[in-house]
């Protein structure tokens, strides 16, 4: 019996940590501003809705695929979508992010730059791509210490 006691603790606790967490997520990402963002710069306001369903949708069942072994057949055929989708989301709240905390303003008038913000912008993306290519590509190439 106490076993089972424990195990019942432990899903109550799991289950109160994940809400936590996954409540903190989401106003992280309301109020950065990435669907209104999105909305914006793709004029697609009409679309908000959707855009917010997709990423609870994509939550959940990222969460649920870190936990459960899920067999998908032909999915190393999707696995470059699920890659490009996740990177798509990634910037768009990395940038919705640094345009909130005003990161572009403040390197542009730090770094005296009138034109090519767009070219500067470009460079950090293709930096990241970079980087996340050969962490991904080449075997042992970042072996934390």
């Amino acid at each position: 019996m106490p076993e089972l006691l424990a195990h019942i603790l432990s899903i109550i606790i799991g289950l109160a940590s994940g809400m936590i967490i996954s409540g903190a997520v989401f106003a992280f990402v309301t109020a950065v501003g990435v669907v209104p963002h999105l909305a914006r710069k793709t004029r697609t306001h009409d679309h908000v809705r959707l855009y917010e369903s997709a990423i609870s949708i994509g939550g959940i069942f990222g969460t649920i695929g870190g936990f459960v072994k899920l067999r998908i057949p032909f999915g190393m055929v999707f696995a470059p979508f699920i890659g490009l989708f996740a990177g798509i989301f990634y910037g768009c709240l990395a940038m919705a992010l640094a345009e909130v905390i005003g990161v572009f303003p403040i390197l542009t008038r730090r770094g005296h730059l009138k034109k090519g913000v767009f070219v500067f912008v470009l460079a950090i993306a293709v930096g990241k791509l970079c980087g996340s290519l050969m962490y991904f590509l080449i075997k042992g190439f970042y072996v934390p210490s």
